[in-house]
């Protein structure tokens, strides 16, 4: 039995409890279908059969998650912060022991690749692990004394948040998330995106099995327009953290507005690799290749833009079409697969579009433009080539495997082309010369730039972006700024002189 085999049949026997029952809410420590006995079907975007049918939850249900978060909420905030820690720490170790049903039901849920999900449900235990370890002084603050008053800062947990995750790599996503707020003493109603609902499902089951009260977190599936729409308006919800598209963020804040929610987006990003001619080509080329079409392309952080500096830019991009061939195209659950297919028929009609839209634009594909026949929705990598910023496939997020080549003069040029955009997620840049890459690093516009880097995350540090982007940062105390308010106290020091009015 070939390694594909072997995995299809282990999933098979993680799918087959969800045939009967689908895929539930979980509301105040209880499994329940939506109250109005909607469901909606999950399909597998490798050959499009069904996985399960899913709660369709609606205002309702969204109404009873919400209070079954404020109820729990007051002794969720006042446990000590070992206790906390003590619950997240054994999420994580459940986490662990389901790493191979993880990998394989994202795999199948989304279409991303063994060979990354396989890892992706270890990240999500280290998640919560690092939060863990940040809960007990998740409160702590300063000492900030004035000649008159101790002054003293400290945090308090926000109350019922809600966070709403994306599709792509939904797992890891989630845990990115849902552990801060729980560190920090807030409630949860999570709706994930309806397109991947199966991990999120499972990832509730571990909570409650590593001992976390009912109401803590609540899961409820739904559509964004019904459920995603009430939880963004419900008054007792005082946060959203969500992970999507620019347009639905705008959305978002728009619906909660009238309750003055405050709110985390983490959004759209159109980022630049820029390749300067003094950089290492070899290690440059891995990482423009990996930060594109690993994921499928389907990840927020991408390097969707390669700028290359035209004295090198042949040659580069010469290596760069060959290597794109080479991408191995094939089922997700084949340890030798690299890129799998797309999420959706709705999301792989957006990315093919672009092949017909860079013809017109007067691009040149270089490699790919083509979805293989067959079953699936399978999109063959892609490079544009002799693309100008202003085209279409220059400024737009097609969020698949497709690449788009421009060329520039010298660093002026490459910083103006960088910023060139509505969005400012990330950045990369590639030189030997630290002046240089001090400078460029100081002039674009990205909320995060790695220097002769891919991406290569570290929890401690602050992940976000600016303009279209999004809103506010995750990660370390970062964190915790959103799920948590910061309180000042001072205390006079002494009998200081105070105004007396009227004496």
């Amino acid at each position: 039995m070939s390694d594909l085999d072997t995995n299809l049949a282990s999933l098979r026997g993680h799918l087959i409890r969800f045939a009967d029952t689908g895929i539930l809410n979980q509301i105040n420590g209880r499994p329940v279908p939506a109250q109005s006995g909607d469901w909606f079907d999950t399909h597998s975007p490798v050959d499009e059969t069904h996985i399960a049918r899913v709660a369709r939850s609606g205002p309702a249900d969204i109404d009873a998650a919400a209070r079954a978060a404020a109820d729990a909420f007051p002794a969720w905030r006042d446990m000590d912060g070992t206790a906390r820690k003590k619950i997240l720490h054994a999420i994580a170790d459940g986490i662990v022991a389901r790493a191979e049903e993880i990998a394989l039901c994202e795999c199948w849920d989304t279409g991303q690749a063994l060979r990354f999900m396989s890892k992706a449900a270890l990240r999500g235990a280290e998640n919560f692990r690092f939060f863990a370890d940040r809960a007990p002084a998740a409160r702590d603050g300063q000492m900030l004394p004035s000649p008159t008053l101790m002054n003293v800062t400290t945090r308090t947990p926000l109350g019922p948040v809600g966070i709403i995750t994306p599709w792509n790599t939904p797992f890891m996503l989630s845990t990115w998330k849902i552990a801060p707020a729980l560190a920090a003493g807030c409630t949860i109603v999570h709706k994930p995106a309806e397109f991947s609902p199966v991990t999120a499902r499972i990832l509730m089951e571990i909570a409650e099995d590593a001992g976390l009260p009912p109401g803590v977190w609540n899961l409820v599936n739904g559509l964004g327009e019904e459920a995603g729409k009430a939880l963004t308006e419900h008054p007792a919800i005082k946060a959203i953290a969500f992970v999507g598209e620019s347009k639905t963020g705008s959305m978002i804040m728009k619906q909660g507005a009238d309750t003055l929610k405050r709110v985390h987006f983490e959004l759209g990003g159109k980022n630049p690799v820029i390749v300067f001619d003094d950089a290492d080509l070899d290690r440059a080329l891995d990482a423009a290749i990996f930060m594109i079409y690993s994921l499928n392309g389907e990840r927020c952080t991408s390097s969707s833009r390669l700028l290359v500096q035209d004295s090198i830019a042949a040659q580069f991009e010469e290596k760069l079409a060959a290597r794109v061939r080479n991408i191995k195209v094939g089922h997700p659950l084949d340890p030798r697969t690299e890129v799998g297919p797309l999420i959706h028929k709705v999301h792989f009609d957006k990315v093919t579009s672009y092949f017909d839209i860079a013809r017109q634009n007067g691009a040149t594909i270089a490699a790919g433009g083509t979805a293989p026949e067959g079953a699936g929705h399978y999109v063959n990598p892609t490079l544009f080539t002799h693309a100008t910023n202003d085209m279409t496939v220059a400024q737009e997020e097609i969020f698949g495997p497709v690449l788009t080549s421009i060329r520039f003069k010298d660093e002026a040029e490459a910083i103006k082309l960088a910023n060139d955009t509505q969005y400012g997620l990330t950045a990369y840049v590639w030189t030997n010369d630290i002046t240089r890459a001090m400078r460029t690093t100081a002039a674009i516009e990205a909320g995060m730039i790695w220097v002769n880097s891919e991406n290569v995350r570290h929890l401690p540090t602050p992940f976000g972006g600016v303009k279209a982007s999004g809103i506010g940062r995750d990660g370390g105390d970062w964190s915790f700024d959103f799920y948590m308010e910061t309180k000042h106290v001072g205390f006079a020091t002494g009998h200081h002189a105070i105004p007396r009015l009227g004496a």
